[in-house]
């Protein structure tokens, strides 16, 4: 394959419906596919209202919005994705669900096409042992809103070719997107140097050392961070924090990647942040109000 032109995205959840919007404004064709059809209309709903407030501020021409819109397509059934020459997965981070949608959808992609992964902390080189193309997998994360955040970790799998390399990258560059390039070691670079800073900010609230407010409060003017570590597992979504700190304490088998047991506690409560409206913030308010 010397270009892509199609890219099939699966799941239109949050990171799925922001890479389907980011890759329709570079000029691809998008077809967006979910286990159903209202998800996805939920998806391409998305795509458009973030479209219609980048018009809104400026940002983007409402011409170029509506040419956008009209090359996003709904793959109401995974055959549809048959004529993609890349598909991006990026559904729950989950290895089982992921294994799941491999057996499925690689007996329906062109024999030549790019399977690829959103992944945020599993390895790419067990995932393509799954597919009929470890040569052709790879990793690229994209980080979370798709739309405003600039970088994208591609990672390699140990079959991974250069030919599926390169063009990874020069989709990903198309996207005016800056890529850093990860090995394929647990949670890649960006959560492995991120998750654990919350994880220890949730040890510090579960200890009392400081409340949710102060800790919050401590790194955004202590460090200049945009927004405290609490607030920002509240956006990430607790379930996900989890879910790449035991990817981390498997991989690696250090103590030091344990998840806290009050963030165990918040998941195994149905806490998980901004997306069920508590976490350890409750949105249920006019204001985000701490739950601890």
């Amino acid at each position: 394959m010397s270009s892509i032109k199609t890219v099939g995205v699966i799941g239109a959840g949050q990171m799925g419906s922001g890479i389907a919007h980011v890759t329709a404004l570079a000029g691809y064709d998008v077809l967006l596919y979910d286990v159903s059809s209202a998800r996805i209309e939920h998806g391409i709903a998305t795509v458009n209202g973030n479209m219609a407030r980048q018009v809104a501020s400026g940002k983007l021409e409402e011409k170029v919005r509506q040419a956008a819109m009209a090359r996003i397509d709904e793959a109401a059934d995974m055959m549809k994705l048959a004529t993609a020459d890349l598909v991006i997965e990026a559904a729950t981070e989950d290895e089982t669900i992921k294994r799941k949608i491999y057996a499925q959808i690689c007996p329906v992609l062109n024999p030549e096409a790019i399977l690829a992964t959103n992944t945020s902390s599993i390895s790419i080189t067990r995932l393509a042992s799954q597919t009929d193309r470890p040569e052709r997998f790879i990793g690229i994360h994209f980080m979370n809103p798709v739309p405003l955040m600039k970088l994208v970790e591609l990672v390699r799998g140990i079959a991974t070719v250069d030919t599926t390399f390169e063009l990874a990258k020069g989709f990903v560059t198309s996207l005016d997107k800056t890529i850093t390039v990860a090995e394929d070691f647990p949670a890649f670079i960006v959560n492995r140097i991120l998750l654990p800073m919350i994880n220890e900010a949730i040890y510090t609230l579960y200890e009392g050392v400081g409340t949710v407010e102060a800790i919050d409060t401590a790194m955004r003017l202590g460090a200049n961070h945009p927004m405290g570590p609490l607030q920002l597992a509240d956006f990430i979504g607790l379930d996900t924090c989890l879910s790449i700190m035991q990817v981390l304490h498997d991989g690696l088998s250090d103590t030091k990647y344990r998840p806290c047991p009050l963030l165990v506690k918040y998941v195994e409560a149905g806490w998980l942040g901004r997306k069920t409206q508590r976490g350890f913030y409750d949105y249920r308010g006019e204001v985000p109000v701490p739950t601890r």
